[in-house]
């Protein structure tokens, strides 16, 4: 069986807080405002899994009003999901995800959120696709309010 999920995620920038993207800390001013680390790459990612399970939303695994998951590493989020979608008998066929900011570039740090996702969820890093857009200056990314990304997932079962 093939199944895919599709998730978008935001967040408000702020300057209290560190800028974590795909696990990796990137040099930013601002970082992103959430109850976890609020790295909205791998939010997008592991909603996109739990909605190819169909098993509902983050916020259902990991509601915003639990202390257990105030200030949690996103890749520890993602981590306990793809445990789950391997106990329903998935693995990952490949991940397509899109980061929307105006800054900073992403470029330069896109092959080591790729490495860094693959390493921790135990895939080959080549199943794994990252694209960066700015906001063309436009709207709440456009104007640096924030950041989004959104990432669509195939799960198949062998």
């Amino acid at each position: 069986m093939i199944k895919i999920g599709h998730s978008y995620d935001i967040h408000k920038l702020t300057n209290e807080r560190k800028l974590i993207l795909g696990g990796i800390t990137i040099e930013h001013e601002f970082g992103l405002l959430g109850h976890s680390d609020a790295d909205v790459l791998l939010h997008a990612i592991t909603e996109a899994i739990i909605g190819a399970l169909g098993l509902g939303d983050l916020g259902t695994f990991f509601p915003d009003t639990s202390n257990e998951f105030k200030g949690i590493n996103s890749m520890e989020l993602l981590k306990k999901i793809i445990n789950i979608m391997k106990l329903e008998g998935y693995v990952i066929n490949n991940i397509d995800a899109t980061i929307f900011a105006q800054a900073p570039k992403m470029n330069s740090y896109i092959q080591k959120m790729r490495e860094n996702i693959a390493k921790n969820i135990g895939i080959d890093s080549n199943l794994i696709n990252i694209k960066a857009t700015t906001g063309e200056k436009l709207g709440f990314i456009g104007r640096k309010e924030g950041m989004a990304a959104e990432a669509v997932v195939l799960i198949t079962n062998d």
